[in-house]
């Protein structure tokens, strides 16, 4: 599969992203959006983000404009230090992808690129992109851009936010592993590094293989750990298990941010936990899955009302704030990118402040759960190809669906989302980046959530011509 580039940015396999190919993309994204005279270059730890780093400097430099290398970063900390000074970021990264593949992540200086962005872009790549500058463009290194990171957390939460708590950091090959441990003692957590990883692992957050699930288990009781907390590659989703070392959903971890940040409006994806519905004090507006459709939903909030107190989450966890929020001890200022460490911290404190674990803390929200998967290494057209064969046919779904229950109707928003009279969910969703198929389930229990998917995901399989 050649490399694609979408909202989500540029992504394909390492021996296709040549440096032809990534010096093309980045003329292309400062030939069509706005870039305040210089771009910001993260990137994450994966083998070959090191040499298509280079090359993405080379392409900034070479069209005249102000490079700022800020090493091997956090995504959200990356376009957080370029949005401060009104620059454009290019992050290089898979996010959870496998190591043999890579990618960029475009960034304007407001903030994520859009649908139309990415319209402009393959347009200028198809014109040739940027040309060279006059003179070649200077080079700044930029060593402090994680430290303000930090600072944030440290600012907003305080130094005894997290106090008297363990928490585990699992490091494997996130590119947040010294960042996430540093923001932890900075608000008075104990540290426990666990399991770093001297190759990449591709950790996705949203769908966590059963051997990881009994290892983190493992760990909590091994270290007597309050929570284990981590990200996926680039650090824009976040990883939080309980003192039991079972996983919060990114969409639990969403409301319960949501709600200590005094929100009132929240902007979340089709597919994310029906529970933030049933919460009191937020109005709720679900979009398409995927961030540009999140912010888009949130600013179209803040054009309503610029004083509008709202925030953005995906299933994944992904946190995006859209307000000046007020933290236990300082304000938090708006970020709307994906971050990973505000829904890790702030449930944390929250828990700590009320006397309780996350696990307590979790259970007080309405009884509804989720559990996901998906199918790996499937052509994005056999997945819409079965999509829509369950989309136009009542007997197709009947033969593909089975929760016990008849089906009280579909949402087509994004992919297939099938809702039964017993109030359970089954949704299915070809993935607009990979080359998979995501499969999402909705129950009123964690184990019913989870039989419904373990029995769809075979099913699901089968029909793909694939192994679950």
């Amino acid at each position: 599969m050649p490399p694609k580039f979408g909202t989500s940015g540029l992504r394909g396999l390492v021996t296709d992203l040549t440096d032809d190919l990534v010096h093309a993309h980045v003329r292309a994204f400062l030939a069509a959006c706005p870039h305040g005279g210089a771009v910001h270059v993260g990137r994450d730890l994966r083998d070959s983000s090191p040499r298509i780093a280079a090359t993405v400097i080379a392409a900034i430099r070479g069209a005249g404009l102000l490079a700022v290398d800020c090493g091997a970063v956090p995504t959200p900390a990356l376009a957080m230090s370029a949005m401060a000074r009104g620059h454009a970021a290019v992050m290089v990264t898979g996010s959870h992808i496998p190591a043999d593949r890579n990618g960029l992540k475009f960034y304007l200086p407001s903030g994520e690129i859009a649908k139309t962005d990415e319209a402009a872009i393959l347009a200028a790549l198809n014109e040739g992109g940027a040309p060279d500058g006059a003179t070649e463009g200077a080079l700044e290194q930029d060593a402090d851009c994680a430290a303000r990171y930090v600072a944030r957390y440290r600012d907003g939460f305080g130094a005894q936010a997290l106090s008297g708590l363990r928490i585990g950091v699992y490091e494997h090959s996130s590119v947040a592993r010294e960042t996430l441990a540093e923001i932890v003692a900075a608000l008075g957590g104990k540290v426990v590094r666990i399991a770093r990883s001297d190759s990449f692992i591709p950790v996705d957050t949203e769908a966590v293989d059963p051997e990881t699930r009994t290892a983190l288990s493992g760990w909590t009781a091994e270290h007597r750990l309050d929570a284990i907390v981590s990200t996926d590659g680039d650090a824009d989703r976040p990883m939080v298990t309980n003192a039991r070392g079972a996983l919060v959903p990114g969409d639990v971890l969403g409301p319960l941010t949501a709600q200590l940040l005094g929100a009132r409006i929240v902007v979340t994806p089709v597919s994310s936990n029906t529970l933030v519905e049933a919460m009191e004090g937020f109005e709720v507006r679900r979009s398409q899955i995927g961030s540009p459709f999140v912010i888009a939903g949130m600013e179209e909030a803040l054009a309503e009302d610029p004083a509008a107190q709202v925030v953005g989450y995906e299933a994944n966890g992904g946190f995006l704030l859209g307000f000046e929020a007020r933290g236990p001890e300082g304000a938090i200022a708006p970020l709307m990118t994906r971050d990973a460490v505000l829904p890790i911290v702030a449930p944390l404190a929250a828990a700590r402040a009320k006397r309780c674990g996350l696990e307590e803390l979790a259970a007080q929200l309405p009884p509804r759960f989720t559990a996901a998967d998906r199918v790996q290494e499937i052509p994005s057209d056999r997945s819409m190809a079965l999509v829509e064969a369950l989309r136009a046919s009542a007997d197709e779904r009947a033969a593909f669906f089975d929760t016990g229950s008849d089906e009280t109707g579909i949402d087509e928003t994004d992919g297939l989302r099938v809702g039964f009279a017993n109030g359970e969910v089954v949704h299915l969703r070809p993935s607009g980046n990979a080359p998979e198929c995501r499969l999402y389930t909705e129950a009123d229990s964690a184990e019913r959530a989870q039989a419904l998917l373990e029995a769809h995901m075979t099913r699901l399989a089968e029909r793909l011509g694939a192994r679950a």
